[in-house]
């Protein structure tokens, strides 16, 4: 499993954005800002959104035979740090309820009203700035 470093960590736990990108149909990049969070024991980095997004249809659709691959780009300053992996759509309700919870603890409570699933990004490679490696 694949584990952060101390500083890199600390930076998935700060309260920023990031951008997420997911390939289209057509092989192009599909490039939006999200907020996500890091799972340190399982190295999954969650986002969540609406089921009809079209991160979460690129998502879905996969990779030639597989999963699909994403990555996650959060930018301060001159800090910066990308998470990649493959990635899977959840709809399970339990593994909801952990993404709003950990949601919740790094940015603000999420509005309870709004369908979701859950983006799950296995991270396999990080790649950062010099002072996070």
């Amino acid at each position: 499993m694949l584990r952060l470093s101390p500083a890199r960590l600390a930076f998935v736990t700060e309260r920023h954005l990031a951008t997420l990108t997911t390939l289209r149909a057509d092989g192009t990049p599909h490039v939006v800002p999200v907020a996500f969070t890091w799972d340190a024991e399982a190295g999954v980095a969650r986002v969540t959104t609406k089921p009809t997004t079209q991160k979460a249809v690129n998502a879905r659709r996969g990779g030639s035979g597989g999963p699909g691959r994403a990555a996650l780009c959060q930018v301060d300053g001159r800090r910066w740090l990308t998470l990649e992996g493959t990635v899977e759509v959840a709809d399970d309700p339990a593994e909801i309820a952990e993404a709003l919870r950990r949601y919740e603890q790094r940015y603000r409570p999420p509005n309870p009203a709004v369908e979701r699933v859950v983006l799950r990004v296995a991270v396999d490679r990080v790649m950062s700035s010099r002072d996070l490696a």
